[in-house]
């Protein structure tokens, strides 16, 4: 497994993750077709900047999924979120694995990679992560990879809330 930056030539990955219902399930249901190549610009836009971390797992010379670090204003949705966060910039990561390429381990792998990259940084501080409360396969990865269940929330993602768990990893 390696993980390279997102490319310009990566749109079909980003439509079979992004547009399809079983990838989707978990984050609203699938996303529109349309505007999905803006969507690729912009993140390559923000890995070649290097503001965000967007990164493709690759293995056996195919696109397995994604894995991303990104900074953003922290907005909780509901009574559920932890205290003294609202407003607070955060780190987010977030993955995503093609089904062909799931139970091989590859999400766990990526998400040890980046957070080992984000220590050795020094700018991401602790980095929070977002599953829905019914991932149990994203949550064990949180769990296995040393996140902190901090409670749930609800968050917005493509427009849409989301009952997720609330994990933090703090850096190390």
């Amino acid at each position: 497994m390696r993980l390279r930056d997102v490319e310009l030539r990566d749109l079909d990955a980003y439509l079979a993750m992004r547009c399809d219902p079983v990838m989707m399930a978990e984050l609203g249901g699938p996303l529109p077709a349309e505007g999905m190549a803006a969507k690729v610009e912009r993140d390559v836009a923000e890995a070649a900047s290097d503001r965000s971390w967007i990164k493709m797992i690759e293995v056996d010379g195919g696109t397995a999924g994604t894995v991303a670090l990104w900074s953003h204003q922290d907005s909780p949705q509901d009574s559920h979120a932890s205290r003294g966060d609202d407003g607070a910039l955060v780190s987010e990561i977030g993955w995503m694995v093609l089904p062909r390429y799931q139970g091989r381990g590859l999400a766990k792998l990526a998400v040890r990679e980046l957070l080992d990259r984000a220590a050795d940084d020094g700018r991401w501080g602790a980095v929070h992560a977002f599953p829905a409360v019914t991932n149990p396969p994203s949550n064990g990865i949180c769990r296995s990879t040393g996140f902190t269940l901090r409670g749930e929330r609800r968050v917005e993602f493509a427009g849409r809330l989301i009952h997720t768990n609330h994990w933090v990893h703090l850096a190390s």
